[in-house]
């Protein structure tokens, strides 16, 4: 993920905070249910609790100096909220709305013209052309040397989204990738919330408000028929349709797994190249993605397949058919979806302080030794990781970091152990964390 972080000053670590309003208010003879299609992009709690967003203050702080925010992520991770709270002086239009996309495809200028100082253009993606129109007018801005106008773009198709703007807004724009709530996010609202409950929910803000596993359930069903399915059919004409559901949960079982796409293909029955095809648009809708084997010369054959993992573990855990904290509890995957969990994390930590360049990879080699995550440091220094969803301490956790420190010999930084128990020593060789701790 590639981006711009501008940002300076002790205000970048300060947490914005939103007040609700998509909130499950019940009053004498009204209930409103949240649900995906409408009323649900919030990040915020019906007992009026205040979710903090990380990443909301680095990006005030950004549109002091850039023209031009683009904000990505899965849809429905709390994108629409976040804009139209930090930045409530911008008019906001959603490109969802099909009179809305019909009437910027039909005469762009015009409705440029009607936001003379900016505006909020959300669901961007549906058409990426909007970029170019951008362009002009920040540029023509750079030219009398003023600062006029204003735009925070969102999408949720890394695809269409990212073409354009390499194209069209280099030096322009900064771009945040938003996902779904982080661990800390998710305690600043539930501080008691078990380990299971956080693998089973995810982060998708509409779920932790769903007061009941029936809602819950709903919620992310909703999600899969209305968002993944149906972008999968606007981006690539998939004509098998159950074949496209089996290849889905298959990804879900194998999560934390090196990602074969011939056996996958095999199972599907269909080709590879569309197995690969449906991974990639997965990929760049925020559903899934690959974290990469670590490879270097160290005098041993390393794989080089890459691990998949979900961005939301709530969606992982739907696809496997985990309905409840107590068949989490007992469940085969309930390890590699703990995993999972924290390597979401990690890539949040970064992610949610503006830095689009992380380098995470796994090690893994010939013999089977492997380390969960090598986070690359530069000038190529090396800190590692090994995720253990046990609550019980057991001094074995260190053996495959003790196999791979002498083979990186004076760049391994630092050794960790992240598990879910209560025991910690946050030294850097071989350190002990508990997830709901991890931070760097």
């Amino acid at each position: 993920m590639a981006g711009v972080l501008v940002a300076t000053g002790r205000n970048l670590r300060q947490n914005a905070r939103f007040r609700p309003k998509h909130l499950d208010i019940r009053r004498k003879n009204r209930t409103f249910v949240p649900n995906f299609q409408s009323n649900c992009k919030f990040v915020h709690a019906m007992n009026n609790n205040l979710v903090n967003r990380t990443l909301a203050s680095f990006i005030s702080d950004v549109f002091r100096v850039l023209p031009v925010i683009t904000l990505t992520g899965p849809r429905q991770s709390g994108k629409t909220t976040l804009c139209r709270e930090q930045f409530p002086n911008l008019p906001y239009v959603s490109l969802e709305d099909a009179d809305t996309l019909a009437e910027v495809q039909t005469d762009p200028k015009a409705f440029f013209n009607r936001h003379p100082k900016g505006v909020i253009i959300d669901e961007a993606h549906h058409f990426p052309n909007v970029f170019s129109y951008i362009q002009v007018i920040v540029d023509e801005d750079r030219f009398h040397g003023t600062d006029q106008h204003h735009y925070i773009v969102t999408g949720s198709s890394n695809f269409a989204m990212m073409a354009k703007i390499t194209q069209s807004m280099a030096g322009r724009t900064a771009v945040f990738p938003l996902l779904p709530l982080s661990t800390s996010e998710i305690l600043s609202y539930q501080p008691k919330a078990s380990t299971s409950k956080m693998l089973l929910y995810g982060g998708f803000p509409a779920v932790w408000m769903a007061d009941n596993e029936t809602l819950r359930h709903q919620l992310l069903s909703n999600y899969y028929t209305t968002y993944i399915e149906r972008d999968m059919r606007a981006l690539i004409n998939v004509k098998d349709l159950q074949a496209f559901q089996t290849f889905i949960r298959l990804c879900a079982s194998r999560v934390g797994q090196e990602f074969n796409a011939s056996a996958v293909s095999n199972e599907v029955g269909v080709a590879v190249n569309t197995i690969r095809s449906w991974l990639s648009i997965l990929a760049a809708s925020y559903v899934v993605y690959l974290l990469h084997p670590y490879y270097t010369n160290i005098g041993k054959r390393l794989t080089k397949t890459p691990k998949l993992y979900f961005y939301d573990t709530g969606m992982a855990a739907f696809l496997l058919g985990i309905t409840t904290e107590q068949q989490m509890d007992v469940h085969p995957l309930r390890g590699p979806l703990f995993e999972n969990m924290v390597i979401n994390d990690m890539l949040k930590i970064d992610l949610n302080r503006g830095d689009n360049m992380q380098q995470l990879f796994f090690y893994r080699d010939k013999s089977q030794r492997e380390v969960d995550v090598l986070r690359i440091l530069p000038p190529n220094l090396v800190e590692a990781y090994e995720i253990k969803s046990a609550q019980t301490w057991n001094a074995d956790f260190f053996a495959n970091l003790n196999y791979l420190r002498p083979l990186l010999k004076e760049r391994m930084l630092k050794t960790t152990v992240v598990y879910d128990g209560l025991q910690e020593n946050p030294q850097p060789e071989n350190g002990i964390i508990n997830f709901r701790h991890l931070q760097w």
